[in-house]
């Protein structure tokens, strides 16, 4: 008799928690280092229907640790291709792929509804942010995941029950002096920001995206910020230029020409420092015929340090690929939007071979040692390089956690935090911490509206909608958008703009903030659906029934310390227990907390066992130490 495919999941799992299993629609974003290996898992354990989302095409690097994908598959969508592979564990199971960005519009709030989990398997800040308040708003259960180098972590969020992403700062990335990174540039990354952060965003981008430029001006810097919109003036005639024979020579002359010879004559800069030696042109050309016959060969090779000669041809050929990207964009563009632009993408190879040679050859012209391509991917991304196993862990321990959510069981669900160098333990595990109540996004009343953008104005959202469906009636209030602030007592200008003229669009946020002092309430946050209204241009999403907001508490001021209480885990005067303050180590969006003591077991002998103590009182770890 033929065994069923489930067997040893319903032994293991049980009946109950199997079959809720099979039953459950859950969605991964992100099909990279995290999501194979978590893709892998949720289709053997038999998850009834799976969604991917991802953006991403499979690059050559990502064969080392993504185990879905092989080396025909480069080139191919991530999602698409890791659906293909993973069905094979598992015919049973039903996968969806989505070729696509998670912040594009067909993915609202009533789609996230759908599924009973959603797993986050992303690399970045800004696409996890969004997706935690969009499972916020939805209501679904999120399990966040993160690994960085050897680190991991994974993190239940469930709205009002524990804290959500953003309830604690994530870093952010590095800042750099302006008038190092202009103008006296000594380290490789110095010469990479120069190039991602503001060559590329010059030509192809917006000449205002200075993030990762410290444009504060004072005494040492004044003159050089004035000289830097002077050059960004200079950099937009040349953007006129794009698509011509003419542009790659005249960017050329005047980022490694005409401004290095303008620095150099700065005497004061360089007396302790070596000058900088500009580059010509027509000599480096005429340089690089030999380079140039094996273009194809070179822009292949992304492991090696590329000579001067190999840059110059990177970089005319990047420069080349980008301009017909633009003239593309351009000739495809409305009339009423808005000028099209590149921005860079660690995995898009033009803008990364744009970045990496221009680099390079600012590096050569301050005597700064040049990386790879392959390297400088690494460091604009602002990734630490991944490890296949610390992928595999985290992954696991993110299906682990799902069993106890699909339960209900958040009471019994841990942070849990991967540090394989830690003295102690390789798993360091901690209770869900509770909402932050000055959380932004989660400490906020979350609700949809649908709005029929095209007739729906300011007026009618603060009006009709805020002041008379919400129950603000005379109320101070402030509205905020993504964009800032749109609306409050004293800012009236924009009441009768039509809400898409202002910029909220279909499943953007609009926030309202109770600026009374008493009976406040909370912060609200509405998602907007658009909608075909045929009486109001805006209704809640339920219509029967008035939202109860909470209120604000009233903040109560601290007790004076009457030195009783002690700290180091001792007793306060009331018996209670002070809690302990993990200290939490943060990279790169992780928060590693500080390892828990341990015992060993004196029965076990010398140190052959180690028990670990556990506060949850679920049981100790043993962990045999050969």
């Amino acid at each position: 008799m033929a065994v069923a495919r489930d067997t040893f999941n319903r032994r293991s799992l049980g009946p109950s928690l199997n079959a809720s299993i099979k039953e459950s629609c859950v969605l991964m974003v992100g099909a990279g280092g995290i999501g194979c290996e978590l893709l892998k898992n949720l289709a053997s354990t038999g998850f009834g229907e799976i969604h991917i989302v991802d953006l991403d095409t499979i690059d050559l690097s990502n064969l080392n640790r993504q185990f879905l994908f092989r080396h025909e598959h480069i080139g191919k969508s991530k999602a698409l291709v890791a659906k293909e592979a993973a069905q094979k564990f598992n015919p049973n199971v039903q996968i969806v792929a989505h070729h696509a960005n998670i912040k594009d519009t067909q993915f609202n709030v009533e789609w996230f509804r759908r599924f009973k989990v959603v797993f986050n398997a992303l690399d970045n800040l800004d696409a996890r942010r969004h997706v935690n308040r969009m499972c916020l708003a939805a209501d679904v259960p999120l399990i966040e995941s993160g690994t960085t180098g050897f680190n991991g972590q994974v993190q239940v969020i469930k709205k009002g029950v524990t804290a959500c992403y953003d309830c604690t700062t994530k870093e952010t990335p590095k800042t750099f002096p302006v008038c190092t990174i202009r103008s006296t540039p000594s380290q490789p990354i110095h010469c990479i920001v120069w190039a991602k952060s503001y060559l590329l965003n010059e030509i192809f981008g917006t000449s205002e995206d200075q993030a990762a430029l410290d444009s504060t001006e004072n005494d040492d810097n004044a003159s050089e910020i004035a000289e830097l919109k002077k050059e960004s003036e200079a950099l937009r005639q040349i953007r006129e230029s794009v698509g011509t024979e003419q542009f790659s020579q005249m960017l050329f002359n005047k980022v490694f020409h005409k401004d290095i010879i303008r620095l150099r004559s700065m005497q004061d800069m360089w007396k302790s420092r070596e000058a900088p030696t500009p580059l010509e042109y027509k000599t480096l050309i005429d340089q690089a015929s030999e380079a140039l016959s094996r273009k194809g060969e070179i822009l292949k090779d992304g492991q090696r340090v590329w000579t001067l000669e190999e840059n110059l041809v990177v970089f005319n050929d990047s420069l080349d690929r980008l301009s017909k990207r633009m003239l593309k964009l351009l000739a495809a563009r409305g009339a009423d939007l808005p000028k099209p632009t590149i921005n860079f993408d660690k995995d898009d190879e033009d803008t990364l071979d744009f970045v990496a040679a221009a680099a390079n050859l600012r590096s050569h012209i301050f005597g700064i040692d040049s990386k790879s391509r392959f390297d400088i991917k690494q460091m604009a991304g602002n990734i630490i390089p991944a490890i296949a196993t610390t992928n595999a862990i985290v992954a696991g321990l993110s299906v682990l956690q799902s069993f106890k959510v699909l339960k209900g069981e958040y009471d019994r669900t841990r942070e849990i935090f991967l540090t394989p160098f830690a003295p102690q333990r390789l798993l360091g595990t901690d209770r869900p911490r509770p909402p932050n109540l000055d959380c932004p996004v989660c400490g906020a009343y979350n609700t949809s509206v649908y709005v029929d953008l095209s007739r729906a104005t300011l007026s009618d959202l603060v009006e009709d909608f805020v002041r008379l469906e919400l129950g603000y009636g005379e109320k101070e209030f402030a509205v905020n958008s993504d964009a800032g602030l749109l609306y409050d007592p004293d800012e009236t200008d924009n009441l009768e703009k039509t809400l898409s003229e202002l910029g909220i669009k279909q499943n953007g946020f609009v926030t309202i903030v109770d600026e009374a002092d008493e009976d406040t309430f909370i912060n609200v946050v509405l998602n907007v659906q658009e909608a075909k209204l045929a009486n109001k241009p805006i209704k809640g999403h339920e219509v029967d029934r008035a939202p109860e907001i909470p209120r604000k508490p009233k903040k109560v001021a601290p007790a004076e310390n009457n030195g009783v209480g002690q700290a180091n885990g001792k007793r306060a005067a009331d018996g209670e227990p002070i809690a302990n303050d993990h200290r939490r180590r943060k990279a790169d969006g992780l928060e590693l907390p500080s390892i828990k003591k341990i015992k060993t077991s004196a029965a076990a002998g010398k140190d052959d066992v180690v028990i670990i103590d556990d506060d949850a009182g679920t049981g100790a770890i043993e962990i045999l130490d050969d």
